[in-house]
């Protein structure tokens, strides 16, 4: 195909890679783009600029070439992926990884890629993940390389390897679980044979990093419609090995009446909430407390506490992932608050604002919409009163706000000045009069330092009093 063939949606692709190609075609080495750059141009035909930000090649040169072949004009590079055969470089704000191509990836019990280069690059397309995958865009020419079918699996919503899929997933168990994002993303139909052999291989999957599994996790609950992709993971049996939980919530709320399932709410929370990454694990986590905490009294069911069960769980299972100390100190957070709006069915006192605002802390605006979204009863004037109660707290908050330094509750008088008055030095006691002098603060507002003052003496006294 000669260059002025190629369609107009190629042209920012052609663009972006005109000199390198140039630099490698010049030296008798062919240069292939692969990956999602050529599959989101085959499916846009509007140019999406963050598609051409972060660009993968393939080549038939060896990663040493590779990197001589690119000095002088890339901006800088890297080569942490050299073994793997990647060399990666930035080029007038772009980034490119080139990887020689490949013709083997995982030895079966090792949680460490082991390739081996090849020269062929329909051999290289042959260990990608996904047939939609495994297209390429020769350079300069760009004419399409699509052995496997990938076009016609992608017009007919085909989710297919481009091999056996036991081949595929023994090459990277991680692919399994890369399945259910991808059927998600482009509403794709998995193959029988890819479903089947994720049943049979669900458990590989133990042997690939917590950190992969927890990144790819992230990616599938930020998608437009993340249930769809968590409900592949839980029926294939992926999920009970690296969430769980999530399968265990597929139990009736209330098995005699045959309310909805928890699984099933759960997920409806996720797809309703926006697309914030803590929100949204927030949300896939916030009920796992619920099977340990069910019982059965007077013909009801009740999960007294999931909310604190459920915390500790949370905390546990992202630790596990290998997830962060603040991702999992935020997420562990709305987890242990996202009932707290429904103790106050009576009313919001300024005293129960100002608590619940600092509970919440900087995430006040994820825990409010957490709350409406655990609203997903089909009964519509439930689900009214919900949404007027929770416009009412915010309208509570926004009224404290102007009267006070709502986001930033603090006691009326500070350290140095309770030593002051007090004739203290730092120690217990100061932190204990502190904290009198903040739940003053919680419970009455703003007191002015002369009244403080005189109630932390009160405090003080009586306290000396009792010995």
């Amino acid at each position: 195909m000669s260059t002025a063939a190629y369609p107009a949606r190629f042209e920012p692709l052609f663009e972006a890679t005109r000199s390198l190609a140039e630099r490698f075609s010049a030296a008798g080495r062919r240069l292939f783009l692969v990956g999602g750059s050529v599959r989101d141009a085959i499916i846009n035909a509007e140019s999406d600029p963050a598609r051409l930000s972060d660009l993968d090649l393939t080549t038939d040169a060896l990663p040493d070439e590779i990197e001589a072949l690119i000095r002088g004009w890339a901006d800088a590079i890297w080569t942490q992926g050299k073994r793997f055969g990647t060399i990666g470089a930035t080029h007038q704000g772009r980034t490119y990884e080139i990887t020689t191509h490949r013709a083997e990836y995982y030895h079966p019990d090792s949680r460490k890629p082991e390739v081996i280069f090849g020269d062929d690059i329909i051999v290289d397309l042959s260990r990608r993940d996904f047939t939609i995958n495994a297209m390429a865009l020769e350079l300069p020419s760009m004419e399409l390389v699509d052995p496997y079918n990938g076009l016609a699996d992608l017009a007919a919503r085909r989710l297919v390897t481009p091999l056996d899929p036991r081949i595929s997933f023994d090459d990277d168990p991680l692919r399994m679980l890369r399945a259910a994002r991808f059927a998600a993303r482009f509403d794709l139909e998995p193959d029988p044979a890819l479903l089947d052999a994720v049943v049979a291989m669900a458990d590989r999957l133990e042997i690939v990093s917590a950190e992969r599994i927890r990144d790819e996790l992230d990616r599938l609950v930020m998608l437009p419609v993340p249930s769809t992709g968590l409900w592949f993971v839980v029926r294939t049996g992926l999920a009970a090995h690296f969430f769980p939980e999530l399968p265990g919530l597929e139990l009736e709320q209330d098995p005699i009446h045959h309310h909805k399932d928890v699984l099933g709410h759960t997920l409806a929370v996720v797809d309703k909430t926006s697309p914030d990454r803590l929100l949204r694990l927030a949300a896939l986590f916030h009920d796992v407390g619920k099977p340990k905490t069910r019982s059965f009294a007077d013909g009801g069911v009740s999960f007294h506490h999931h909310e604190v069960v459920g915390a500790r769980m949370t905390r546990n299972r992202m630790k596990a992932l290998r997830y962060s100390n603040e991702d999992t100190e935020i997420v562990t957070t709305l987890v242990e608050l996202h009932l707290r709006f429904h103790t106050y069915r009576l009313g919001w006192t300024d005293k129960a604002v100002r608590r619940y605002v600092r509970d919440a802390g900087d995430h006040l605006d994820r825990l409010n919409e957490l709350t409406r979204c655990d609203c997903t009863t089909r009964n519509a004037s439930k689900a009214r009163a919900l949404a007027r109660r929770m416009d009412e707290l915010e309208a509570r908050i926004g009224e404290l706000r102007e009267q006070e330094e709502l986001d930033a509750i603090r006691p009326d008088l500070d350290g140095a000045q309770i030593m002051e008055i007090l004739g203290l030095e730092p120690g217990r006691e100061v932190g204990q009069a502190l904290s009198f002098l903040l739940e003053l603060r919680m419970d009455e507002g703003p007191l002015g330092e002369e009244e403080a003052r005189r109630r932390l003496e009160s405090w003080w006294s009586a306290r000396q009093a009792g010995g």
